[in-house]
């Protein structure tokens, strides 16, 4: 019996698979050796080439899944924090806003560690904190910026 090669959209899934902590066999069984050494090595590749937006988007799904907030409350605060950041961990505005989650003074996320300025999961971390403080719920907090034009 001979074996197709994965084709490139089966390498995605598995790399947007170990992206998000799915567990997912890409490989067929009956695959040789070989063939699953390379199909390895290409998810690493893939999930390499990630953008930072996607990798700090998994990072703040995992951080909301924890909290026990629906898939919903992911989809509002993506659409959040694409307005304000773009989920760049370096965006910084001339107001002194900062970071994923633009915090003001951007100096406030020191209170979820002091890598606050180059680390997104402490900037998630923090930002998390304040919606949940000042909103209850991600999908409150784009209400609130929708009609306000901030958050």
């Amino acid at each position: 019996m001979s074996v197709k090669p994965l084709r490139r959209s089966a390498t995605i899934v598995l790399a947007a698979s170990l992206t998000f902590g799915v567990v997912a066999e890409a490989v067929p069984a009956q695959a040789s050796a070989p063939t699953r050494a390379a199909s390895a090595v290409t998810a690493k590749v893939t999930a390499q080439r990630l953008t930072r937006a996607q990798r700090n988007r998994a990072i703040a799904k995992r951080m909301v899944a924890k909290r026990g907030w629906s898939a919903r409350q992911y989809t509002c605060l993506v659409r959040l924090w694409n307005r304000e950041s773009h989920w760049n961990q370096k965006a910084g505005r001339p107001s002194g806003a900062y970071g994923i989650p633009q915090a003001l003074p951007g100096s406030k996320m020191r209170s979820a560690g002091k890598d606050w300025r180059t680390n997104p999961e402490t900037q998630i971390r923090w930002g998390l904190r304040y919606i949940k403080g000042r909103y209850g719920t991600p999908c409150r907090a784009l209400g609130h910026s929708g009609s306000r034009g901030w958050y």
